[in-house]
């Protein structure tokens, strides 16, 4: 079978095809030929060795990934041969709190992931596509949706009347803008562009902000809600814009903190707010399996699909890698058999 490596980790360009055995199940394993993989930031940074340090150069890359069951080992009895199946990144996590020992086993980065013609993973992890979702959609949920989901749904208790802030338009912020809607809530996005901003008012944003036109960006979130901050938010960010983010909220609001694409800050985050306003911050690491079920019934009663930015094909790997890094996208980058 075909599958692509990490190679030295230079970025992009040290991705490398390679040809390997068919993997055959063990006790508790899967088989799953890939039909759809998506990408997301923390990919391009495995490419750099700047994720968690370099890992091995044969290293299949790829965190989310869908596709169908062709083989099962001894003791699976959750999925069958035939089954159309996507699965959690971290691969123990089926309910309750999040571990730190769930790194170890994290599709993509410390076990081998989606980017191969054939994926060999525990069972467990494995969940069924309901209908009527396709590989596409399903592949581009398992890290973005889910942590969208955690945020908003788990962590946020979103009901309906609230406003969502998600900051950017990446595959999370995407995710947490159509969530909002899909509880009933008033969602309010971030970005540079214009364009992207216009794109999201199309796809139900009812606040957008450029903050380059706008730096007072969470004074502009304010305005745009009739005077009143926010009460939940996606903070992707991280410390660079935190101050801002916390200044934005409404009383009681939840802020969940899940990256830091904006890098380090230039001084101490203004966190007043946390206590004036009696906020609380939490950070969130994804999701579990039953959460991801969650979503995916959620996803099926609202008729709900995933933002797409564009498909590649598995020989266009790299491709799709250098579409990310270029940041000329919004929703979901895909790979596809």
């Amino acid at each position: 079978m075909k599958v692509w490596e990490l190679g030295e980790q230079k970025g992009v360009g040290s991705l490398r095809m390679a040809d390997r055995p068919d993997p055959k199940p063990g006790p508790g394993q899967a088989v799953v030929a890939m039909k759809a993989a998506s990408l997301n930031r923390r990919d391009v940074g495995v490419t750099q060795a700047t994720y968690g340090g370099a890992k091995p150069a044969t290293r299949i890359p790829l965190s989310d990934g869908a596709g169908d069951v062709i083989a099962v080992g001894d003791g699976v009895t959750n999925v069958k041969v035939g089954d159309r199946v996507t699965a959690t990144h971290f691969t123990p996590w089926q309910d309750g709190a999040f571990d730190p020992a769930f790194f170890a086993s994290d599709l993509g980065i410390t076990v081998d992931g989606w980017l191969t013609e054939k994926a060999l993973v525990p069972a467990g992890c494995l969940i069924p596509i309901p209908a009527p979702l396709t590989y596409a959609d399903a592949a581009a949920l398992p890290v973005a949706a889910v942590t969208a989901w955690a945020v908003i749904v788990e962590f946020g208790c979103i009901k309906s009347g609230d406003t969502v802030l998600t900051l950017g338009t990446g595959g999370v912020s995407s995710f947490a803008l159509q969530i909002a809607k899909m509880n009933g809530a008033r969602a309010a996005i971030t970005s540079s562009s214009d364009d992207k901003l216009k794109k999201c008012r199309e796809l139900g944003a009812d606040i957008a902000v450029n903050y380059k036109s706008r730096p007072d960006w969470d004074k502009a979130v304010r305005e745009q809600n009739g005077g009143r901050g926010v009460d939940i938010v996606v903070e992707t960010a991280g410390f660079a814009t935190l101050g801002q983010s916390l200044a934005s909220c409404a009383p009681n609001a939840r802020v969940g903190m899940i990256g830091a694409l904006a890098g380090r800050p230039e001084g101490q985050p203004a966190m007043f707010p946390l206590v004036g306003q009696n906020l609380t911050l939490k950070g969130i690491t994804s999701g579990s399996r039953r959460m991801f079920g969650d979503l995916m019934r959620a996803m099926v009663a609202t008729n709900t699909r995933p933002i797409v930015d564009k498909t590649f094909s598995f020989a266009d790997a790299p491709k799709a890698y250098q579409h990310m890094v270029d940041s000329e996208f919004l929703g979901k980058i895909l790979i596809t058999t």
